[in-house]
């Protein structure tokens, strides 16, 4: 019976939706593990402590039917790669914590949550989260007006422990990461045209900040070894390509 058990235990580790669908590396804090789960495009998973962090959550990355009600949920704008109501409404429990951009909830009817604007700091759940800037500078529609014009995105930098993760967002490398006020540990920064960066815009907005960790999301087809080379020499910065 013992052996039945534990190759049941094993068998149920081996399926589970987190370890087995989607990778996920760990940053140890200062106050315990912070294991990211890279789903998808623009969408992560967080887990910390006895937390449940979801980022960006969207149907099309991820059966959320199957992945752990949220504690905390953070969506960074309107965007429908972002801004997903079917895959919030499954994370929903009592007690879950949103936070989202004024825009977001502007396209909602009868739906509560934190409006943060940027410059906005919140703690929620124990985290400290600072809301920042995700816009563009350079790249437009044709009709000139920015992807993502400046105000109505933000990117979020929380805080466990001593450590501080960066989500980008859909941002170009703005002038706001050089004014920064804390070290950045880890950075997910976006990389793809015509919506946010270049690699060389990625690389740029990396050096700004002097991310300790780079992680490039959100970027389609583009090449991600030319980011590989073009911080090659910048040995201060890890930078991780991981399935999205």
């Amino acid at each position: 019976m013992k052996v039945v058990y534990t190759l049941l235990l094993a068998s149920l580790i081996l399926l589970s939706p987190l370890h087995g669908q989607f990778e996920s590396d760990v940053l140890k804090t200062s106050e315990g593990e912070l294991e990211m789960f890279f789903i998808g495009h623009g969408t992560l998973m967080f887990t910390y402590q006895d937390l449940v962090i979801h980022i960006d959550p969207v149907s099309r990355e991820a059966d959320y039917s199957t992945l752990p009600d949220a504690d905390l949920i953070l969506v960074t704008h309107q965007h429908g790669d972002h801004l997903d109501m079917t895959a919030i409404n499954k994370l929903l429990k009592n007690g879950t914590s949103i936070v989202m951009t004024e825009t977001c909830l502007a396209q909602l009817e009868d739906f509560e949550a934190s409006v943060m604007k940027n410059g906005d700091i919140l703690s929620l759940k124990g985290i400290e989260i600072q809301a920042i800037p995700a816009y563009n500078l350079k790249h437009t529609r044709s009709n000139g007006k920015p992807y993502h014009p400046k105000g109505e995105g933000n990117g979020y930098i929380l805080k466990f422990g001593d450590s501080h993760v960066l989500i980008g967002g859909d941002t170009e490398n703005i002038p706001e990461y050089k004014e920064l006020k804390v070290a950045v540990d880890v950075a997910f920064l976006p990389m793809n045209l015509p919506y946010t960066m270049t690699p060389a815009m990625v690389a740029e907005a990396a050096r700004d900040m002097q991310a300790k960790i780079l992680y490039p999301y959100h970027f389609g087809q583009t090449d991600t070894q030319e980011l590989v080379n073009l911080l090659k020499e910048k040995k201060d910065i890890q930078v991780r390509i991981r399935d999205f």
